[in-house]
């Protein structure tokens, strides 16, 4: 489940680069790799969600007669037309 207040998109991707790193490296524990992978998993999903957000937005921007209107989108679950 998404939390309130999510890290920006770019921390994210950095945490994540920097914790496939750290288990490519083969260096880690079973332990500390379970943990790196879970966090991996929580961390591409906030940054999926991220990215289909930024999708939907861009979306909305450009599907208004070929004009650049901006409209609010409705969050999660969610689905209007207009």
């Amino acid at each position: 489940m998404a939390r309130k207040n999510p890290q920006n998109f770019e921390q994210s991707l950095a945490e994540l680069e920097s914790l496939v790193e750290a288990m490519e490296a083969g260096e880690l524990s079973l332990e500390d790799a379970l943990r790196h992978f879970e966090k991996g998993i929580a961390l591409a999903s906030s940054c999926q969600a991220a990215l289909q957000q930024a999708e939907q937005k861009v979306t909305q921007l450009l599907e208004k007669n070929g004009e650049l209107v901006e409209k609010p989108f409705a969050s999660h679950g969610s689905e209007s037309d207009d």
